[in-house]
Order: C-alpha cells, then structure tokens, then sequence
C-alpha cells in the first residue's frame, strides 16, 4: 500500500518519461488531482506532495472541504458536471471551471461572475468522442461559439477540456487525444478575443501518458493518487 506522496512521486516520473518522449518540457505539464469522495487530509497530503491543483466534482463536497481550507496551498478547479441553479457557489470560489459544456451554463456563468464583479476564468469541455451519455460542446459547435466569446466580458476561456471514453487497451483514446490537440491549435491561431487556448486538459488515471505524448498540458488524476474510490459509501 503506496503512501499519496509515493503515488505522486510515481507519476510525476510517468510524466517526466511520456514528456521526454514527446519532445516536451515536463515542467509544462500541471498534475491536478481529483479529490472526489477524498476529504481534508487527503486533499493536504496531496497538495502537501506537491500536485499542482486539485479538482472537485461536486458541489457540496467543494463547499464542504472550502470551509475546511483543505485546498490551502494550491489552485482549485471545479472538473465535474455544473448545474446552471448551482453556479453561484462555484463562481468566484474555484481558480478555473473545467467543465463549461453549455451555452446556457455559459450565460449562466457570465451573468453570476458580473454580479459578483469578477472574470472567470473557464475551459470549453468537448464532447469528443460524440457520446449520447455525456454533455460537452461538439466540435462544430464549439466553432459556433468561440467567434463570440468576447459577448462574456466577465469569462476568459483558457482552453479545452475532454473527457474521452473510458479505454480497455493502451493507445485506444490516441485518435481523440490528437484530435483535441489539433482543435486546441487551431482555436489557438485564429486570435479570438477572450480566448487563450494555452490549456488543454486531457488524460486521466489510465490513459494520461498517451494524453500527454498527444499534447495535454493538464491531467485529472484521482485512482492512480487516492486508491479506488469506494461507490458503495
């Protein structure tokens, strides 16, 4: 039984490895770490080892572990499924929403951090894979958008998101890691205003060495530092 602080050890070397191997600087590569169903002390000893961020997928465990200044020493991003009636106990409380995958959670957005005076700084989350069962943008939809982002004066996007679908063999989500990558550059070199694209947060506990070799510079990983999560709680 691996202690958080070995496990992170471990994959900060898988990622140094997949960096090297990609031509990449592994410094270019932020490690944040899924804190779903983890409490406080968890999330301390992993911020304690030194990951770059942590994500939370739930509301109320983000209010919960906020009023426990579990995140102190590092960023916190919001990574799960956002209800427009939850925005206002997101915005403004974590450093980046990942997983804007709605036009309407965008207005939602934009009109809860006006209120409050603030940017917001966001990622687009893309439906990659084209799966019924998740929400996020499609690719042609997203190229509806982004052209009119800068009508969200109090959001900055700062790039992409995807969750791809869960792989049985080493290599299988590469087409959609690459994929995202492409869609990340080209966004990139059009010059939207209010888009900076630098992130594109893609991989997690199983496949994020191929995600990385791909182009990821973000990677959500929660089994492969925490243990499996046990549901049955």
């Amino acid at each position: 039984m691996y202690t958080i602080a070995e496990n992170i050890a471990v994959i900060r070397g898988k990622i140094h490895e997949a960096a090297k191997k990609a031509g990449r600087n592994p410094k270019e590569i932020l490690l944040c770490a899924a804190t779903k169903m983890n409490d406080a002390e968890n999330v301390r000893q992993a911020i304690a080892a030194g990951v770059d961020c942590c994500g939370e997928n739930r509301v109320q465990e983000l209010t919960q572990k906020l009023g426990e200044n579990a995140y102190e020493g590092a960023p916190v991003h919001f990574i799960g499924h956002l209800q427009t009636n939850k925005v206002k106990q997101v915005v403004g409380k974590v450093d980046l929403i990942q997983s804007v995958d709605s036009l309407r959670l965008l207005e939602a957005i934009q009109k809860e951090a006006a209120k409050q005076g603030i940017c917001q700084h966001i990622l687009l989350e893309i439906n990659i894979a084209a799966e019924k069962s998740k929400s996020g943008f499609s690719v042609s939809e997203v190229w509806e958008l982004v052209p009119h982002i800068s009508q969200f004066p109090n959001v900055k996007v700062l790039g992409l998101m995807a969750i791809p679908p869960i792989c049985q063999n080493p290599g299988e989500n590469d087409k959609f890691f690459q994929e995202m990558y492409k869609l990340s550059v080209d966004i990139t070199a059009k010059k939207y205003d209010n888009i900076e694209a630098s992130v594109l947060s893609m991989g997690m506990s199983d496949d994020y060495e191929s995600a990385i070799m791909s182009g990821s510079t973000m990677i959500r990983v929660g089994t492969a530092i925490f243990g499996a999560r046990d549901y049955s709680k």
